[in-house]
């Protein structure tokens, strides 16, 4: 499949998904969120992918929202409004309102995918780029990476992205940005735990994510998606309430083909195989 904004290469069973349009620091365009919820959807599709790493071409990672598309919203809803002003029925929904939830849909996919989400992040890191490195399971971040939450200092809101800010930094510290507009460096990232490690250059970036790429392929790929399942719900619900369902999904997954796998490889001293080789 070939993609306008994104590049997606899967190797060994790690599909990584590389924004690409480096010129304007891989501002996320509705295209590219369309791309984005593609890529996700192929590789939760197919069988051989274990995990899914997103980064960004030439040193950022994103840097928000395009203008261009925030332009057209703005002059289709001028476009509806001279068609209301003329006394037309308009039915469609308000333009704006269309390119900002398509953000939040983005983020939610990658959100409740039950693959790993690995980030790798540099530079500027904005919008719907700070969104999916807040959903991501693990960030791995450069030394020289810049959040911003700029909105409020825009006179706007982070409307799709605040939910997921709560979930990562919660309630206080979402507020602290938000309100003060902030930009946050490395050091202070890895501090408030937006990201998970912090790398001085390339290649110790690089290495970082295939230690971590190798920890994650360890696991069992089951495993791994009903635990993120689990841990949705344990965010939510009080323990006592998910006692017996916990209960009767370790049996499953004792039971499964690849618990027994799991378990034997521990006995044998082996490393178990959890995916069947490609033909």
């Amino acid at each position: 499949m070939s993609h306008a904004t994104i590049q997606v290469q899967t190797t060994q069973g790690v599909c990584t998904i590389s924004l690409n349009r480096p010129e304007v620091r891989n501002a996320m365009s509705l295209t590219m969120v369309h791309e984005l919820l593609a890529a996700l959807k192929a590789a939760e599709a197919d069988p051989d992918t274990r995990v899914v790493v997103l980064r960004g071409q030439g040193g950022h990672f994103c840097a928000g929202g395009d203008i261009g598309d925030m332009a057209q919203a703005r002059m289709k809803l001028a476009a509806q409004q001279a068609q209301v002003d003329a006394g037309q029925a308009v039915t469609e929904r308000n333009p704006i309102e269309v390119v900002n939830a398509a953000f939040g849909q983005l983020c939610l996919a990658y959100a409740r995918s039950s693959l790993p989400i690995v980030t790798v992040l540099e530079g500027t890191v904005m919008g719907g780029g700070f969104g999916l490195a807040c959903v991501s399971d693990v960030s791995l971040a450069r030394d020289n990476v810049s959040f911003r939450l700029p909105e409020t200092s825009l006179g706007i809101i982070p409307a799709q992205i605040a939910p997921f800010l709560v979930e990562r930094l919660g309630y206080a510290e979402a507020k602290r940005l938000s309100v003060t507009g902030a930009r946050v460096d490395a050091r202070e990232a890895l501090t408030i735990r937006l990201v998970h490690e912090v790398h001085a250059d390339e290649a110790a970036l690089q290495d970082a994510l295939q230690q971590t790429l190798a920890r994650i392929l360890a696991c069992g790929p089951q495993a791994i998606a009903t635990t993120k399942r689990l841990l949705e719900r344990a965010r939510q619900s009080p323990a006592d309430s998910l006692i017996d369902d916990a209960a009767a999904l370790f049996a499953q997954a004792v039971l499964s083909e690849e618990g027994q796998e799991g378990t034997q490889a521990f006995m044998q001293k082996r490393k178990p195989r959890w995916v069947p080789p490609s033909a």
